[in-house]
């Protein structure tokens, strides 16, 4: 197979935007369809949205804002123009947000970002990701079986059976967090395991610091990173040159200023928008609270579409630890669960690693009794382990952050 996915990849860039803005009108078409849609994008002439530079002057849709709008109608916030049963599956991932998959065969455009990072036919793939009720286990799964791929449908724990499954069927691919591969390289190595097998791993999800990446590279195994969301697909994609992460094709990517819809400079930092041209399920600037750049050049591997940074951190609060994400209304769930709370802050760091999570709380109270109920509480609401500290009133900083990320990746 040959070393790109196909023609798409390297055509001039003109072309690349010719065909996108070709088919956008479509796109925008079928959105007006969708009543939520219809009436974020107002009175628009569709058929002059045919650049970048028309294209930024519609509003951003905000993915944070998705969880309330599909609440007030359930379950696509009248933002998909096709009825639920028009799909193949259907998801819901933190927030909630309720996501629909196509029928057709890689419907999250994975399989061009997993050719990419070096997978081939006949590849057996351990796929980590969530089979149950998110898309991610789907997402990897997918696209790897469009390539000709064997995949063993794993998903994340069970640390003890992952290994009987890697000692069965000798993958020689990973899929799933970084995070979790270290954990089962280190579990393996501890009950002298055989892992030998994985050469090459996927990972997402989850940060993915040089640190780890040169810890797998002495174990013999070489990783690529993706940039996806549940909602989109495979946004960009890591390649052999590891050197940025390339943007997948039929997607229009915007970087632009926090806050608003103003695209920033080439190498400026700021929020990434997507729009997808999915007819049945379209997308137009939803703003995903991630930050990144636009690299300067093309990627050195041949690829000419716009080569991004990867994840720089979040335009907002919303943060993800260990792949999910974690959003300010959840933090104010917990307190509302213990009104002897005053005020909580959870801050982010990294232990080793793996990304850890303290939830800060001013009380008068600090028996151990309300820390453990405290703690089931974050477990319960955010779906994630973490510590609780209880501080005096009023010495919690006060800058209006309820998430403090403060990992470090140097």
């Amino acid at each position: 197979m040959s070393q790109f996915f196909d023609a798409r990849e390297t055509r001039q860039t003109a072309d690349r935007e010719a065909e996108l803005f070709a088919r956008l009108p479509q796109a925008l078409d079928s959105a007006m369809r969708a009543p939520a849609y219809a009436r974020h994008l107002g009175e628009i002439e569709i058929e002059t949205i045919t650049d970048r530079a028309a294209l930024a002057q519609l509003p951003i849709l905000r993915k944070s804002d998705l969880p309330a709008l599909q609440k007030q109608a359930l379950p696509f916030g009248g933002l998909v123009p096709a009825s639920p049963g028009a799909f193949g599956r259907l998801f819901t991932s933190p927030g909630p947000i309720y996501e629909p998959e196509g029928r057709e065969d890689d419907p999250w455009r994975a399989a061009r970002g997993l050719h990419a990072m070096g997978l081939r036919p006949g590849d057996i793939v351990l796929n980590t990701f969530s089979y149950h009720m998110t898309p991610g286990g789907f997402l990897m799964d997918s696209g790897a079986r469009a390539l000709g791929c064997a995949v063993i449908p794993a998903g994340p724990g069970n640390t003890e059976a992952q290994l009987d499954l890697i000692e069965a069927f000798r993958p020689n691919v990973y899929a799933g967090t970084p995070d979790f591969l270290k954990i089962l390289l280190d579990a393996a190595a501890e009950k002298g395991r055989d892992v030998s097998s994985i050469r090459k791993a996927g990972v997402s999800g989850a940060a993915f610091p040089k640190s780890l990446q040169a810890a797998f590279a002495e174990r013999g195994i070489v990783a690529h990173q993706a940039y996806a969301t549940a909602d989109i697909g495979f946004i960009a994609y890591e390649t052999g040159t590891h050197d940025g992460l390339v943007v997948n094709e039929g997607i229009i990517l915007e970087i632009v200023r926090p806050g608003t819809g103003d695209p920033v400079a080439p190498g400026e930092v700021g929020e990434i928008v997507v729009t997808t041209l999915d007819q049945h399920h379209p997308v137009i600037r939803l703003a995903l609270g991630d930050l990144t750049a636009q690299m300067d050049e093309p990627s050195p591997c041949g690829r000419t579409n716009i080569r991004i940074r990867g994840w720089m951190g979040r335009a907002d609060q919303t943060t993800k630890v260990k792949g999910m994400f974690v959003r300010p209304e959840q933090i104010a769930a917990i307190l509302a669960a213990h009104p002897q709370i005053a005020k909580a802050r959870l801050v982010v760091t990294r232990e080793g690693e793996s990304d850890a999570m303290t939830l800060q709380c001013e009380t008068e109270n600090r028996d151990e009794a309300l820390a453990q109920d405290v703690g089931a509480s974050l477990q319960s609401i955010l779906k994630l382990r973490g510590k609780v500290d209880f501080t005096a009133p009023g010495s919690l900083p006060n800058d209006g952050k309820v998430i403090a990320d403060e990992r470090s990746y140097d």
